[in-house]
């Protein structure tokens, strides 16, 4: 046989006892990993499943704190019954069951130092030994805490907010939330139990400007189920800023009802408030109350500089006011208003007169579409009923016959009420006496412009030919206003 053939001998038989071997370790069921918190419980699973024709001799549990160094917490026996030999242990471990099947554990009392890996392994016969790890992971929950620093303005960093997570396992992470400038730090330290505390300070420089302003801590771990939240506020000291309000430039003489107030800005807040004037004693004439000074009448003796002075712990401020009395006050500004008002009401009335134009043009053109407006030709003349009708001997020699005249619309009888200086003749009068003109009724032809009469002797005239037919259409329409006018002569 080569060498070849036997390396690849030995390398097959050496898989084929790793494959059995861990067949073998399949046959301890455990759980991976569990969690526990102080002073509580936990179970820690083990049973041996499939043990066929394998003898199961004893059972035992042992801790492993550091990687290496085991001790034995437990011992099941089927003759010899149960056993605990560690002494850390004593009183807080027991078998569940006490089987060799289902060699279980409960750990009562739990603490931070029991973190670590626990081994439940079989004596076994023919195989030997087989087992299995349970990690058991302690978590603590942290004791979270924060506080705003109160700090006096200036202008080095300092430490304007703490937050801090004592005491967890696993360490928590602290996050700050602010509009305000500033930087943060975290310190992590390890307790004696296993467990972390982890500080984190927020830096800045403080002004009077940042009192009050808002931040918030954010502490996140694993045993919360969701990030805990301390909104703070922070708190900056400084001596008061003084500001005097009320002043109007209008002390004239004899007005009774000049008030002037101190406003003081501080942190802390003013313990002492004071008025007096920048020459001595206050005019007699002058009261004050809290931080308000009232002006019973003004005189002469107000005319001068008022100083109003604010304390704190922390120092305190001042401000000056120079009053100016006047013989006779001040006119009232006039106000804007009504030219506001008027030219928003003119803008009103435009508004309306366009609507009511566009309105009424819309409304126009909606009745011409409906045919309701007034007709595109000018009516004929009335005519009695019966009259007789002539030939009209054109140019041309062309014979016409004018049919009777139909009778008039109502808007053509209103149009020649209206435009007529003779009243409009009754159509169904039955006179039919000879005309005024002595017989035969005058007829127009419909060519050039209607007859005419002079004006000296009441003849009628000849009808006016025009040379072309721009001229018959100038003429037609120069028809003066006083005279009956018609259409054209109806040809049929």
């Amino acid at each position: 046989m080569s060498d070849f053939t036997m390396i690849n001998c030995c390398l097959i038989l050496c898989a084929c006892l790793l494959s059995s071997q861990a067949v073998w370790s399949q046959r301890v069921r455990v759980e991976p990993e569990v969690t526990a918190y102080p002073n509580g419980s936990v179970n820690l699973r083990c049973e041996f499943s499939d043990s066929g024709s394998t003898k199961l001799t004893q059972v035992s549990w042992m801790f492993e704190r550091v990687e290496g160094d085991r001790h034995n917490i437990a011992v099941f026996h089927p003759l010899y019954g149960a056993s605990f030999p560690n002494k850390d242990f004593d009183g807080r471990v027991s078998f569940t069951r006490g089987s060799l099947e289902n060699p279980s554990i409960r750990i009562d009392k739990l603490r931070m130092a029991d973190a670590g890996r626990y081994i439940c392994e079989y004596a076994t016969y023919p195989s030997g030994n087989e087992q299995g790890t349970t990690t058991l992971i302690m978590l603590a929950k942290p004791k979270n805490s924060a506080i705003a620093i109160p700090v006096q303005a200036g202008s080095s960093e300092v430490v304007v907010a703490r937050c801090e997570a004592a005491q967890g396992k696993p360490e928590a992470t602290i996050s700050w939330i602010t509009a305000i400038a500033g930087r943060y730090n975290h310190t992590s330290v390890p307790e004696m139990d296993g467990t972390v505390t982890v500080k984190s300070e927020y830096r800045m420089i403080p002004t009077p400007s940042e009192n009050g302003k808002e931040i918030t801590c954010l502490v996140n771990q694993r045993t919360q189920i969701e990030p805990k939240s301390f909104p703070l506020k922070l708190v900056v000291e400084y001596p008061p800023t003084v500001t005097i309000e009320g002043y109007d430039n209008n002390w004239y003489m004899g007005r009774t009802d000049a008030v002037l107030t101190c406003q003081a800005d501080a942190n802390p807040a003013p313990t002492n408030v004071t008025w007096r004037a920048l020459s001595g004693q206050l005019p007699p004439s002058v009261r004050v109350d809290q931080n308000r000074l009232l002006v019973r009448k003004v005189d002469e003796t107000v005319n001068t500089t008022f100083v109003c002075e604010a304390k704190n712990s922390l120092g305190s401020g001042k401000k000056e006011l120079v009053a100016m009395v006047i013989d006779q006050p001040l006119p009232a500004p006039t106000s804007n208003a009504g030219p506001v008002v008027g030219g928003i009401i003119a803008a009103i009335i435009i508004l309306c007169l366009i609507g009511a134009g566009v309105a009424m043009y819309h409304k126009r053109r909606q009745s011409i579409a409906n045919g309701e407006g007034p007709p595109k030709h000018k009516p004929p003349p009335p005519m009695k009923s019966g009259s007789s009708t002539e030939m009209l001997n054109k140019p041309q020699d062309k014979t016409t016959t004018i049919t009777e005249t139909q009778p008039l619309s109502n808007y053509e009888t209103n149009y020649y009420e209206t435009n007529s200086a003779e009243p409009v003749t009754d159509l169904d009068d039955d006179n039919t006496g000879p005309p005024a003109n002595g017989g035969t009724p005058t007829v127009w032809d419909g060519s050039g412009q209607p007859p005419e009469k002079d004006d000296t002797t009441d003849e009628t005239l000849p009808p006016y030919e025009p040379a072309d037919q721009n001229d018959v259409e100038a003429a037609y329409t120069n028809v003066a206003r006083e005279e009956s006018f018609m259409s054209k002569a109806m040809l049929v």
